[in-house]
């Protein structure tokens, strides 16, 4: 039966992941398309077919087919694109079954590691606020708050340096407060320290989610992140984190493109020890063809087909499409981004 139009998948997924989080049943897939933030003129990324850059109109085209596509649960967008798809387009509006309207990244408050060097500590900024974000405009009316997003991403980046890690704590304190008085809801996205020598690299995954308890510890219900986003530490890391409490629910980033076996394999790692979501964007993007590549990410969220066999159908759907792939079959069935196990 079709969900009613006002049922979005991920408000449903939520449910159930928090009735049984132990049951991979259900799982969260994003798409993020908010590229343009961070990375200039290359956040398009190249057509398989042509293999000249995309323009900006042609990555929102490409938004609008994957949301039509009806695969992905969110679609994370820059405010920019959001005005456009969100408030003008109403493209979410129908999106019934596997779209959130909204999922959109909140970047009045996310990190500022694209504004300097990736060897110091990033600090928090601001360039739309939550009203833009929800309708496109400083001073909205109540009735123009709800054309737009009612869901965003907030980046932290924990560098185990008291100051530092201070201003970040209460940054977000500010913005939690700022966006459950304003009706925006957010998941939370923790990247590993960036400064070198900040943590031992084997205490990494340790330290991020002892950041996350203590953080998320004085938080009360109504201003708690929906889900988390966070770099894949392996099977204890994440096991230990949903055991020691359930309604975090886990979701795991993608990183840098890799192989398509790379992409596949992370997924069906991180769901079978108890993540339950996955937030890629270049793995996406870079694709030869995202729309087939998210095909196959959702037969592997759902359990109907392993990473290696995901790969041969992906590649034999390239070849039924006349696409050149980017490697051969045989080098893109290899791990060249390993993850522990």
């Amino acid at each position: 039966m079709t969900a009613p139009a006002s049922q979005k998948s991920l408000d449903q997924k939520i449910a159930n992941i928090r009735a049984n989080p132990h049951s991979a049943k259900d799982f969260i897939l994003a798409d993020a398309k908010d590229a343009d933030m961070g990375q200039g003129l290359a956040a398009t990324g190249k057509d398989a077919m042509t293999g000249k850059p995309r323009s900006l109109a042609e990555y929102r085209q490409q938004m609008r087919s994957i949301v039509k596509q009806g695969l992905v649960d969110i679609m994370l967008m820059s405010a920019s694109s959001s005005e456009v798809l969100t408030i003008d387009e109403r493209l979410f509006d129908n999106s019934n079954n596997h779209t959130r309207r909204a999922g959109q990244r909140c970047d009045g408050y996310v990190r500022a590691e694209r504004r300097g060097k990736r060897d110091r500590a990033f600090s928090p900024f601001r360039t739309a606020t939550i009203e833009q974000i929800q309708s496109g405009r400083v001073n909205p009316t109540d009735r123009e708050r709800k054309l737009g997003a009612d869901l965003g991403l907030y980046s932290v980046t924990p560098n185990n340096d008291v100051e530092l890690d201070l201003v970040t704590v209460e940054t977000y304190k500010q913005f939690r407060i700022e966006a459950e008085m304003k009706g925006f809801r957010h998941f939370l996205e923790v990247f590993d320290p960036n400064v070198p020598g900040a943590v031992r690299p084997e205490n990494v995954g340790v330290f991020v989610n002892d950041f996350i308890a203590r953080t998320l510890a004085g938080v009360p219900r109504a201003a708690r992140p929906l889900f988390l986003k966070m770099v894949y530490h392996g099977p204890e890391a994440v096991q230990r984190l949903v055991d020691y409490d359930p309604t975090l629910i886990v979701g795991v980033l993608g990183g840098s493109s890799g192989t398509t076996f790379d992409a596949f394999n992370l997924l069906e790692q991180a769901r079978k020890y108890g993540a339950r979501a996955a937030l890629f964007g270049r793995k996406i993007n870079h694709s030869e063809h995202p729309l087939t590549f998210i095909q196959y990410l959702h037969a592997i969220a759902n359990g109907k087909i392993s990473a290696a066999e995901a790969v041969k159908a992906f590649h034999a759907d390239l070849e039924r499409m006349k696409i050149k792939p980017y490697r051969t079959l045989k080098d893109d069935s290899q791990e060249t981004q390993p993850i522990s196990r």
